[in-house]
């Protein structure tokens, strides 16, 4: 038997050496971005900007980055029963879950501005959310609606005496235990029906008196009821009076647990750490919060605060697949240069910089609103009644074909799942889904101009003080108020899109550098535009735009 011939170390792994990728994105900071400080500062909120950094940090860490992909990797897991056949209805996390819940709480990205007298801690919250959202969307989905739900229980004081403490706290609990011995609470939202939608009206969901004022039983399912895993929901039935809203606690104060029967999670395209479910009412207790009859009236306020909430983690996702995209490019090379020195990957990346500053300096701009609306601001209040409605369509809209691009600029690198770019991708169509599709949204611009027409002279107030500052913006006011004139309900959307596009345009011109201004007013106003990403006119400054968007791209 001859003697085997021996292959030196380096010879054998030389098939497998690594070159030209771009090393881990993490640690990075998410915070790393003028244009939400830029807009934290403008909106009364610069005092939060050494929490928003420390925060963006932690964000970007190697540990909360593992955090968010363990989280969805290991999706919740519903356990109907106990090992001796007591129903319990309750939803396993992976410990990832508990820690992104945690640091959101804590960070007071829940129900805490709401307890703080504080102008600008609406904002705060906002740009916390623009940064720690860079890790996973979903544990969002329980900290926006507990955020939402304090206006509409402020609507039964008894209630909201309880309750809102522990709500708008910092301390998380996951376990279900009487809500009254935590010291932190969380909040769920069930309206919609299988037969209905966002059509609530339809629901079929009934609420009965018992001998106890403003105590009922409720009895029906709920098609799609996020984080059941909550302490208190927000739900709507038909009580005598008609549709009203209540609060159903999942463990009652003598310490037995409500009947909230889950009887599945969804199998969702994404959000997927998130648990969303399908929960069966059968004698449920439950209290009345608002007037019966008025329970879409009483509820409006908590679907005004998670529709911002929807154009602030599409707004997010934008950003965090940018850095992704440019982190890309600035390390990988292709036909003799690297991705982020050639003109046409410049002028993608560009594009999507433009697209995004313009959502951010938006969602800022609606945080802002929504803080002074809170403290009597009646100009503001009408304003953030029109423009968050047409936010939530357009950025919500704009943030899948987005998040493609953004993706496409990682090449095949981008198409597999240890990126973390197809979770962004899949993440991003619900934005535009949740709290009503774009045209519930479009409908709804549609009801306030004609039901509340200050609401139109708040937009053309914000509009107005941009007069004069670029052409192409003002003859877009002029067409825009063309079309408020001649617009049917069928072309609606045509309608809204072009608000939301003047409406990032004066914000831009009046707050961004010259050359993003110029670049979005000749591209999304001007026409001077092809119909995907990348496709600037020569005369865009790419290299300003880029230099501002992905700092140290050089």
């Amino acid at each position: 038997m001859g003697s085997m011939v021996s292959i030196p170390a380096p010879e054998q792994a030389a098939t497998h050496v690594v070159t030209n990728q771009p090393p881990p994105l993490s640690p990075y900071d998410a915070s790393d971005d003028p244009v939400l400080l830029e807009g934290l500062r403008r909106e009364g909120a610069g005092w939060a900007e050494e929490g928003i950094r420390r925060l963006g940090l932690r964000a970007g860490s190697a540990e909360a980055q593992e955090w968010a992909d363990q989280a969805n990797r290991h999706v919740p897991v519903l356990r109907t029963h106990d090992r001796y056949g007591k129903r319990v209805d309750e939803v396993d996390f992976h410990p990832s879950w508990h820690h992104l819940m945690r640091t959101a709480v804590t960070e007071g990205l829940a129900g805490t501005p709401w307890s703080e007298d504080r102008p600008g801690a609406h904002v705060a919250r906002t740009a916390g959310g623009l940064v720690w959202g860079h890790t996973d969307a979903g544990h969002g989905c329980p900290t926006s609606m507990t955020y939402a739900a304090i206006p509409a229980l402020r609507k039964e004081p008894e209630l909201a005496k309880v309750y809102e403490p522990l709500l708008t706290g910092r301390e998380y609990e996951p376990e279900l235990r009487v809500p009254a011995e935590k010291r932190g609470l969380l909040a769920g939202m069930g309206m919609t029906e299988k037969q209905g939608g966002s059509d609530v009206r339809t629901n079929t969901t009934t609420a009965t008196p018992t001998a106890e004022s403003g105590v009922y039983t409720l009895r029906g399912h709920k098609w799609f009821t996020s984080a059941p895993m909550c302490d208190v929901f927000l739900v709507l039935a038909q009580a005598p009076g008609g549709l009203s809203c209540f609060l159903v606690p999942r463990v009652l104060p003598d310490g037995s647990r409500n009947t909230f029967r889950i009887q599945r999670l969804k199998d969702k395209l994404g959000n997927r750490s998130n648990a969303s479910s399908e929960p069966e009412f059968d004698g449920t207790v439950a209290w009345l919060v608002g007037p019966e009859g008025q329970g879409v009236k009483t509820i409006i306020e908590m679907v005004n605060c998670t529709r911002l909430d929807c154009v602030m983690m599409s707004a997010t996702l934008m950003r965090r697949t940018l850095v992704e995209a440019g982190h890309h490019a600035r390390h990988r090379s292709a036909f003799g240069a690297r991705l982020v020195d050639q003109p046409l990957m410049r002028n993608v990346l560009a594009d999507l910089a433009l697209e995004s500053e313009a959502a951010t300096a938006l969602t800022l701009r609606l945080a802002g609103a929504a803080d002074r609306a809170v403290r009597g601001d009646a100009g503001e209040q009408a304003f953030r009644r029109i423009a968050t409605a047409v936010g939530k369509y357009w950025v919500t809209k704009r943030g899948p074909a987005f998040t493609a691009e953004a993706l496409e600029c990682l090449g095949g690198n981008g198409y597999v799942e240890d990126s973390g770019m197809p979770r962004h991708y899949r993440e991003a169509p619900l934005l535009s889904i949740w709290e009503g599709s774009g045209n519930v949204n479009a409908l709804d611009v549609l009801r306030a101009l004609r039901r509340a027409p200050d609401t139109a002279q708040a937009l053309f107030g914000e509009l107005a003080l941009a007069q004069g500052a670029d052409a192409r913006l003002d003859a877009a006011v002029v067409r825009l108020k063309d079309l408020l004139a001649t617009t049917s309900e069928a072309g609606v959307r045509r309608l809204v899109e072009h608000m939301a596009l003047t409406l990032q345009a004066s914000l831009l011109v009046r707050h961004a550098p010259s050359a993003v201004a110029d670049a979005f007013c000749a591209t999304r106003l001007g026409g001077d535009w092809g119909h995907a990403f990348g496709t600037l006119p020569d005369a865009a400054e790419v290299e300003l735009i880029l230099d501002r968007a992905l700092p140290g791209r050089n």
